[in-house]
This record gives structure tokens, C-alpha cells and sequence, in this order.
């Protein structure tokens, strides 16, 4: 199978992470003002109706998280690995509650998640022979703690985020913009740190 092209896996990543970031954002937020395209955001106050309100935002939560892995691209193989039961559970509460045309949407979006993890492959083969395997594991680039830490600092300001929206939506949006660099600049950091370890 020939191999997709970088920037192609790049980009269904960031259209991914967008979808699913932006819906749970779009739940959270002061009277949903957040951008997204996928709905419903008013599926907390739908789901509360029959006594499941904390799992909308269980939902919710689910979605901003496994989004930002795949919008930041930084782990996009654990956030398509987490998508598969997070769209498993969006679609059985569809189903239940018998919504005409998105579990359409939601195949399509999971069919977009498989291509991605295709492209990890060589990785699955050592976790079912749970690390005994002479398979290689394609080398991929170095990631450091701090770049890490540096990318959870970002995560953590879009959580942040969702409280000032209630005071300030301009401000809720800074933050939130400042966090997606943040998040962006870890790869920048992976790289810093790596020179410096080799000095």
C-alpha cells in the first residue's frame, strides 16, 4: 500500500482534532459561543432530560482532550487510538435517541481516523505480541519531558478557558489561542532540548 503523504496525515489530523476540540468547546462554553461545525451543543441539556447530564460532560471533556491530541498533531497516534470509543459512544447515544444523519457523519469521521491510524501500523504488531515481536517500529522524532509539559500547559489553558468564558469570552478566546501556541512551540522545544543534551 503506498504510503499517504505527510502533510495529507497532517491535515486530516488537524481536521479531526478540530472537529471533535471545537464540539466539546462548543458544549462547554458560555451559551455555546465556541466555533465548531459538528453538533449538537446542546446535547448536555438533551442527555440531562433523562437523567445523564454528567455524561454530556463527560462527553464534552472526552471530545476537547482526544481533539487537542490530533489539532496540536503532537499525538496523533494515542488521539486516534482514544477516538475509536469516544465516536463508539457519540454513536450509540444517536442511535439511542434516534438522530436522523449523523451517524452517517460520525462513519465518515471514523473512516477519516483509520486512515490515520494506518499510518502507525508498524506499532500495533508489538503491542499484540505484547512486546515480543521482531517487527520494527518505524523511528519516528524525538519527543523530550519538556516538550511534553510544555504541550500540557496548552492543554491545560483551554480547560482554563471554559471558566473565563463566563467572564470575558474575548479573553477566553486569547487563552485559548495562546494555548494552541503553546502547545505548537513543543515541537520547538523538543528540538532545543535535544541540542542541548547532545552539548
Amino acid at each position: 500500500m503506498k504510503r499517504i503523504p505527510y502533510y495529507l496525515i497532517q491535515g486530516i489530523s488537524i481536521f479531526l482534532g478540530f472537529t471533535f476540540w471545537g464540539a466539546g468547546m462548543a458544549k462547554l462554553y458560555y451559551e455555546h459561543q465556541f466555533f465548531g461545525w459538528i453538533g449538537p451543543v446542546w446535547l448536555i441539556d438533551e442527555l440531562a432530560k433523562h437523567g445523564l447530564g454528567l455524561y454530556g460532560v463527560f462527553i464534552a471533556y472526552c471530545q476537547i482532550i482526544i481533539g487537542y491530541l490530533l489539532v496540536t498533531t503532537r499525538y496523533k497516534l494515542l488521539g486516534s487510538i482514544m477516538m475509536i470509543p469516544m465516536i463508539g459512544n457519540i454513536l450509540m447515544v444517536t442511535i439511542s435517541l434516534n438522530w436522523k444523519g449523523t451517524p452517517l457523519v460520525l462513519a465518515f469521521l471514523l473512516l477519516l481516523n483509520f486512515i490515520l491510524l494506518i499510518q502507525y501500523k508498524d506499532f500495533f504488531r508489538p503491542l499484540i505480541d505484547e512486546g515480543n515481536t521482531s517487527y520494527d517500529v518505524k523511528k519516528r522524532p524525538q519527543r523530550t519531558r519538556v516538550g511534553h509539559l510544555v504541550w500540557l500547559a496548552g492543554l491545560a489553558l483551554q480547560i482554563i478557558s471554559i471558566q473565563i468564558s463566563y467572564f470575558n469570552w474575548v479573553l477566553a478566546c486569547t487563552v485559548v489561542i495562546i494555548g494552541l501556541i503553546l502547545s505548537y512551540l513543543s515541537f520547538k522545544t523538543d528540538q532545543n532540548t535535544s541540542k542541548i543534551t547532545k552539548l
